[in-house]
């Protein structure tokens, strides 16, 4: 029995040592590594769904718009300024949709390409970081140093939160990809602590604090002013823990750092407050980031333990492992951390990381699911490296046995969960047939016996005391439940939800007479601008509707008729003679008419 245990034990280790002697061997499969987890995480039917209202068609609008109009500097959406974020995100779907067309991939390919990239950062910096503690130990532990590496690489990629932000074309993903990436550039400048770069007699940061710098630009022409500060204030916090906040201040040389930032990012922001004055100094500045701070802005208001579901289900099922990642750190051990080289410095920046978007985004009054995924990536490296601690022995801490137990309960009420989702969320009014479709396909029970038996498996492992396997428990229950639940739940959500619009958008654009205005009463739909390509003018209500009927009627030059798209209630409100209008489609909960305007003129007893 021991010799069958030892020889795949022999045959491990010559395949990392082959690793190690061949580096073009390591480059090769930790680039396939990183592109399958990428694609099942960001690529796999990224583009094969329509656009998820309500915020993902106005990005893709409005780049849509820059590229056909040739105005890179003011985005606009149906007609009106759109100020809500920062240019880059448009410019990077922009340039997409030249290099691919206008359509879904192109939209959402930003996203998942930031994804990746800051995936791929994390993985090469780990791997490196276990290179230097081997040679701090005098050891050459190469599973250590790779499974971590290929472990932190997938918890940040196959994650709830990762993935649904990777895969949906708005601003947040490319955030997280500039300041996740601009932090880990900060460390690893800052652990390996090149000589500065010299050009002509000029003293510059080395490399990685220069792309650090690049990053935070990025970021700052991504979301705003949160791009410099939020990473600012980790590394300064980093800094002065270790008490090396002047060393670190002349080896970075943040004034010239600054001026770095500000020579990338200020150019556009000059030009759209040239075109635009107060206009966009208010909506931007004054809206959209001190309010959203201050205040609650559209109603997103949540308690003060918001943030610690949004992280437990969005970072699930290894969010059960942060605690004891963290206090696997010890940050309170000042003088252990101080002893440390800079290279073995990494599990305590990534803890300052995680506890600095965390607690920043706690204070802030609105609050948003997305807001916390920048700390993503630190919670994969923190988790990585508390299991990390199997690789030299197979005797585990107490709190990974209490964490792995809890792991269990965790992934049995979720299997729970998904058996009753139907019950817990209630119906859906834009898409009344969802949940009865998927029950009817069988996915959410499937999804539940997924989960039931990664419990199961789980429990199963730590009985036996094979505590290593369980982190691969999950990350292949986690697989096997996007291929079997999540895709086709997704699917069937599109059929259901969007596949409507997209049809009567279709319609429109088939149907629509010269000159002939598009309406939309009662709900705002912004994929109908995106897939019409045409102006959409919305209407809350059906008595404003009915007004507004009236005023056109009456202006001496006026279209013959307008297509109106309203839900079925609303029409049933609006108390139309089924004479007066031509009812050309009926989608879901929507329903396509044209109302025919010299009607109103003949009758407007029928619409008073």
């Amino acid at each position: 029995m021991r010799l069958k245990l030892s020889v795949p034990r022999q045959v491990i280790d010559n395949w990392f040592k082959n690793l190690e002697e061949s580096p073009a061997l390591a480059v090769t499969v930790a680039s396939l590594w990183l592109l399958v987890i990428g694609w099942i995480a960001f690529g796999w039917n990224l583009g094969n769904m329509g656009l998820i209202d309500e915020t993902e068609p106005l990005f893709a609008e409005a780049s849509r718009q820059m590229l056909i109009t040739g105005d890179w500097i003011t985005p606009f959406f149906n007609g009106e300024t759109r100020f809500d974020k920062p240019a880059l995100i448009y410019w990077c779907q922009a340039i997409a949709y030249h290099i691919i067309g206008v359509n879904e991939w192109a939209v959402r390919l930003p996203s998942a390409l930031a994804a990746m990239g800051v995936v791929a950062l994390a993985f090469y910096t780990v791997q490196w970081h276990f290179a230097k503690q081997d040679e701090v130990e005098q050891v050459k532990n190469l599973p250590r140093r790779y499974l971590t590496a290929a472990i932190a690489a997938a918890l940040m990629a196959l994650n709830p939160e990762m993935m649904v932000w990777g895969r949906i074309g708005v601003s947040d993903m490319l955030l997280t990809g500039c300041i996740g990436s601009s932090l880990l550039c900060f460390f690893l400048g800052y652990a390996q602590n090149h000589p500065p770069i010299i050009i002509a007699n000029f003293r510059l940061p080395n490399q990685w604090y220069l792309a650090c710098y690049v990053l935070m630009a990025g970021a700052i022409l991504t979301k705003g002013p949160v791009g410099i500060v939020l990473p600012g204030l980790i590394m300064i916090a980093f800094g002065l823990y270790l008490g090396k906040f002047w060393e670190l201040w002349r080896e970075m040389r943040p004034i010239l750092g600054i001026g770095i930032v500000l020579f990338l990012s200020v150019p556009w922001y000059a030009l759209v407050t040239w075109r635009n004055g107060w206009n966009f100094i208010n909506a931007f500045f004054g809206y959209h980031n001190i309010e959203r701070f201050t205040e609650v802005v559209n109603g997103h208001s949540a308690p003060w333990y918001f943030y610690f579901v949004v992280v437990l289900l969005g970072f699930a099922p290894y969010s059960v492992y942060i605690p004891a990642a963290l206090a696997r750190v010890k940050f309170w051990q000042r003088s252990h951390w101080l002893k440390q080289e800079r290279s073995q410095h990494l599990g305590l920046f990534a803890c300052f990381w995680f506890l600095g978007v965390f607690g920043f985004f706690s204070i802030a009054v609105t609050k948003l699911p997305s807001y916390v995924l920048p700390l993503m990536p630190a919670a994969a490296i923190l988790v990585a490296l508390f299991w990390s601690d199997l690789f030299p022995s197979s005797q585990p801490l107490q709190s990974l046995r209490i964490s792995a137990w809890v792991n269990v309960a965790f992934l049995t009420v979720v299997a729970i969960a998904l058996y009753n989702l139907t019950q817990i969320a209630g119906p859906d009014p834009a898409a009344p047939e969802l949940y009865v479709q998927m029950e009817k396909s069988g996915i959410l029970k499937f999804g539940g016996i997924i989960w039931l038996l990664s419990a199961i498996i789980t429990a199963s492992l730590i009985l036996s005391y094979r505590y290593r396997q369980i982190i691969t428990i999950n990350l292949v229950g986690f697989i096997a439940f996007i291929a079997i639940a999540l895709m086709p739940a997704v699917s069937i959500m599109d059929q259901q939800r969007q596949l409507p619009l997209r049809e009567l958008s279709t319609l429109i654009v088939e149907s629509k007479q010269p000159n002939e205005e598009v309406i939309m009463v009662g709900f705002k739909k912004p994929t109908v601008t995106f897939y019409t390509q045409q102006l959409i003018n919305y209407i809350p209500s059906s008595p404003q509707v009915l007004e507004y009927i009236q005023k056109q009627e009456s202006q001496p030059t006026r279209p013959q008729s307008l297509l109106i798209l309203v839900e079925q209630e609303k029409l049933r409100e609006m108390e139309l003679p089924p004479d007066n209008y031509k009812s050309l489609h009926s989608k879901g909960a929507y329903h396509l008419i044209r109302f025919p305007l010299k009607t109103v003129q003949k009758d407007k007893s029928n619409i008073s």
